[in-house]
């Protein structure tokens, strides 16, 4: 028994060291941010908090998932934050399922979601859609399966008695579409959300929701895992104060769009935005 007790404490002192690890990690300057690549104001957002927190001190990790794998990777303690959860109704459902997950902060006052036409495009309510359902191909180019906006078209679809699919794949794919299309001076219907570059890039326009399907205005917001805020109380302090307004998310957004390197678009746009970067870092 002896000689089985002794064989046994080696792996005992590799458990208890790789736990200690991980205890160690969540308690230092390592920080994990969730961001789903190909959201525009996630991916902005996201890499402005790096810009910071590296010249803080800290080591930012990105990690690159989908909404869902965000969420549950938080809800188990192992990724850290997530800056695109928006509420009170893209997102509802997905963050219900993980009420242990903590609010931290507002980024963002004026989101908004829906289907989007370009200003060309002679109609200005979803309920015309039928009406025109050739000239649109019986086509909503829209953007992953899973998201909170493709769930509301499906039911838009629904509600609405449409007469079209929703074609799904990827927001670049939507995005080259819309932009082929407009060169062409075609009618085309895609889902889309403010913030986003592709306005400032394109003339478009949302259609009227008059049942109100995608809700009215929505927050983007900042949650965490549970004890993100004991482990680290001066960043929650930190994301309880970075919020974007209008204009500057918009300047944000363009030149990130137009940029290469995003990390180095983020440092320059933080030294850019010295004042307004520094009321966020204020503890008081």
């Amino acid at each position: 028994m002896k000689h089985i007790k002794y064989l046994f404490l080696p792996v005992l002192m590799l458990l208890f060291t790789a736990l200690s690890s991980c205890e160690n990690i969540k308690n230092s300057k390592y920080i994990t941010i969730g961001m789903v690549d190909g959201w525009a104001e996630d991916v902005a957002m996201t890499h402005v908090a790096k810009a910071i927190l590296d010249k803080q001190g800290y080591y930012v990790i990105i990690q690159k998932a989908s909404t869902d794998m965000i969420l549950a990777s938080m809800n188990n303690e192992d990724t850290d934050l997530f800056m695109g959860v928006w509420l009170p109704y893209t997102h509802a459902k997905k963050l219900a399922k993980f009420p242990g997950l903590t609010h931290l902060g507002t980024n963002y006052d004026n989101g908004r979601i829906g289907l989007v036409v370009p200003e060309y495009v002679t109609i200005n309510s979803i309920e015309e859609l039928n009406k025109h359902k050739d000239q649109f191909n019986h086509r909503i180019i829209g953007i992953e399966k899973g998201a909170g906006l493709t769930t509301g078209t499906d039911k838009a679809i629904v509600d609405y008695k449409l007469d079209y699919q929703q074609i799904n794949s990827s927001t670049i794919a939507m995005i080259t579409e819309l932009q082929n299309a407009i060169q062409r001076k075609e009618w085309i219907v895609v889902t889309g959300w403010q913030p986003h570059w592709m306005f400032g890039k394109m003339k478009l326009k949302f259609l009227d929701d008059p049942k109100k399907i995608y809700g009215e205005a929505e927050q983007i917001k900042t949650y965490s895992r549970k004890s993100f805020a004991k482990d680290h109380p001066e960043l929650a302090k930190f994301f309880s104060k970075l919020h974007f307004d209008d204009e500057n998310m918009s300047d944000l957004l363009m030149k990130m769009e137009q940029s290469k390197n995003k990390e180095a678009t983020a440092k320059e746009w933080v030294e850019d935005h010295a004042e307004l970067i520094q009321s966020w870092l204020d503890q008081n």
